[in-house]
């Protein structure tokens, strides 16, 4: 029987618009029906976003399936922020762009993705809540060092673009993790500090970990998951064939959710909690044919607090 993945690549690859768009071959990629996929020996696909590609965008097109970037045709040409720079001897820098200045270039992609049904995917910026912020100020934090080796600066704009893949560290403080004790109980308190869900891949599942230590002895207590399900009758399925929200636990922007656990907590006890998360779903784990993948399957850590009980 086909699985879910080859019933896809007789698809378009849609996805190239966000993940390869300055791919050699994107027309081919995203041409309905011509079970043209991703190569990996092209170094335009491999590459995914350049610098280039992002430093050209002036300005988003706004639509109903998923935004669409519009890209400057003005060749050697790049948008920049800073107001006082260096003159590039390769390229020309604007820095006149409200749109790339105010830090949304982000949104024409990290906005919403609709696939075939009208089925919401994927979704940041649900309620237009980005729209009066700055992506860039979480995701592009300024850390030490020179901008470029043609002009010294004592700080730059990170462009490793800290996510849960990597620098996790460094979105760390839009989340919080604290512990709220009483007689019989003690609650985990997430606090998501940001402006979006916690977890918003429509695969992903966020999991909250903990812990209790007590004379050397460590008990795991029962954890939680928060994901937002898609698919369809009811059924979890992948973003191309899903038609509904199965469920939805996961932890909203500027939301802070409490977890209890009935649990009494003695003085000396160290408590530990960790937020993590699966890159797939496990209930989707056979039919995407991952069950052997360790990326797919391993827990990806987040962050972790750890609480001394005093009383």
């Amino acid at each position: 029987s086909r699985g879910l993945g080859d019933v896809y690549k007789r698809q378009s690859y849609t996805c190239a618009k966000c993940h390869t768009p300055a791919a050699s071959n994107i027309d081919a990629l995203v041409t309905k029906h011509n079970a043209v996929v991703p190569d990996a020996n092209n170094s335009t696909q491999r590459e995914g976003i350049s610098c280039a590609y992002c430093h050209r965008i002036e300005s988003i097109k706004h639509d109903w399936m998923m935004n669409v970037n519009v890209v400057s045709k003005e060749e050697r040409s790049y948008f920049g922020s800073l107001k006082e720079h260096i003159d590039s001897p390769f390229h020309k820098i604007k820095t006149d762009s409200a749109h790339f200045n105010g830090g949304n270039v982000c949104i024409g992609c990290h906005s919403h993705k609709k696939n075939k049904y009208d089925m919401n995917v994927c979704s940041t910026n649900v309620k237009h809540e980005l729209y009066g912020t700055n992506c860039v100020s979480c995701h592009m934090p300024k850390v030490k060092g020179s901008v470029s080796n043609l002009n010294e600066t004592k700080e730059h704009t990170f462009h490793g673009f800290p996510g849960t893949h990597s620098h996790q560290d460094m979105l760390g403080k839009y989340v919080g993790l604290d512990l709220n004790e009483s007689v019989a109980k003690f609650d985990i308190i997430i606090d998501n500090k940001s402006s979006h869900a916690l977890s918003l891949h429509p695969m992903r599942v966020m999991q909250l970990r903990v812990k209790v230590i007590r004379d050397g002895k460590t008990v795991e207590l029962k954890s939680e998951n928060f994901a937002r399900v898609i698919g369809a009758d009811g059924k979890p399925m992948p973003p191309w064939l899903a038609k509904e929200l199965v469920q939805d636990t996961a932890v909203k922007g500027n939301e802070k959710r409490v977890v209890s656990y009935d649990y009494v907590l003695q003085k000396g006890d160290k408590v530990e909690a960790t937020i993590g998360y699966y890159l797939v779903n496990k209930k989707m784990l056979k039919d995407l044919d991952l069950e052997n993948s360790e990326v797919a399957t391993k827990f990806h850590l987040f962050k972790t607090e750890s609480f001394e009980i005093k009383k």
